[in-house]
């Protein structure tokens, strides 16, 4: 095995800097992973990749291998394995957390509050790179049906989404909405159809991400966002609304929309980070008793169940990356996925 590796890191002036790594050695508990695929996420953008803006959970360590979406194959295990060995392929559940408060026992390491928590890309080395060292503890094994970008894609982004349809509880009762049509709002989309919804509706600002909906026939109707947005989506629910939505535009009016066209008793979730909002409580929420979840990420046990979930229901989320980058050109494969009008992007590594 190679004694360095090629990394990327992001100095937080919209720009990727590569630069050579030792491949690192598993101790007790760890594997090391070589990487097949590692999606970028938008949170990548909006808190390193511009600027170094994030705080806290999302405080980026200067230096730091990025990429928290990784999947690949098991090459070398330290010793005191449990379950995983070399040749599995995995996907990493993108926070490694302290293992023994509350948060972590209900898999919910996103929330973990201890300084032992660090995700990767963040505060541990990530994915953009030939290998990653993670925990056994944080690995979620793939199916052979799915491809290294389906697993790259579940890591972050549609464990994310399937956290918030959950909490929703999103069923063949529904019709639901999803505004916001990035990477988050796809696989919103297609895991809403997935659980039963009876029609499924976006909505975006963006003319690029409404054409590449309509192109991938994610939802039964896609709505410009605009001054009649609100009129199209009651016209299409017979003047009601929709009964479960999912905000992904972190954009005020975006949120405002997607709690207006709620009908009653609506279920709301806030997924899209960012922004701020402002809205009318008696007429907005009140009166037609409204419910707004905030929903972050999602527990590691939630993700090996749609990872189970998703052959049964033939579901390919590499169907939404539009765009794939060798390690080498990263530099690009930010600059597109800053531009906001693709799909996923994704770094892939050959073998």
């Amino acid at each position: 095995m190679a004694q360095t590796m090629i990394g990327a890191i992001l100095p937080g002036n919209s720009t990727v800097e590569l630069r050579e790594f030792p491949v690192p050695e598993p101790g007790h508990g760890q594997v090391l992973v070589k990487m097949a695929a590692s999606t970028i996420c938008g949170s990548d953008i909006r808190a390193i990749y511009r600027e170094h803006l994030g705080k806290g959970p999302e405080g980026y360590t200067p230096g730091m291998i990025c990429g928290h979406e990784p999947a690949g194959k098991i090459v070398a295990t330290g010793p005191g394995m449990r379950r995983f060995k070399e040749g599995d392929r995995v996907i990493l559940y993108h926070i490694s957390g302290c293992g023994r408060c509350h948060d972590c026992r209900t898999g919910y390491q996103i929330s973990c509050s201890s300084p032992l928590r660090a995700a990767y890309g963040w505060q541990r080395d990530g994915g953009n790179a030939e290998f990653c060292l993670a925990e056994e503890a944080d690995c979620i094994l793939m199916p052979d049906s799915m491809s290294y970008i389906d697993g790259a894609c579940v890591a972050c982004g549609f464990g994310t989404c399937y956290e918030a349809i959950r909490r929703i509880g999103i069923s063949g009762d529904d019709i639901a909405l999803v505004v916001g049509l990035g990477p988050m709002g796809l696989a919103s989309l297609m895991l809403a159809r997935a659980r039963g919804a009876t029609k499924v509706i976006g909505v975006d600002v963006t003319d690029d991400r409404i054409a590449l909906t309509e192109k991938l026939g994610l939802a039964d109707l896609v709505i410009k966002s605009d001054a009649n947005a609100l009129a199209r989506i009651r016209e299409a629910t017979a003047g009601r609304g929709c009964e479960a939505v999912i905000d992904c535009s972190g954009n005020t009016y975006g949120r405002q929309l997607a709690v207006r066209a709620a009908r009653q008793w609506g279920r709301i979730a806030f997924v899209g980070e960012g922004g701020t909002v402002e809205l009318n409580p008696s007429p907005d929420m009140i009166h037609d008793q409204k419910t707004i979840y905030g929903s972050w990420v999602t527990n590691l046990g939630n993700v090996e169940d749609l990872v189970e979930r998703m052959p049964r229901w033939d579901m390919h989320p590499d169907k939404t990356c539009t765009h794939q980058f060798p390690l080498e050109r990263a530099g690009e494969a930010y600059q597109t996925m800053d531009a906001g009008k693709s799909g996923k992007v994704a770094i892939v590594f050959g073998d």
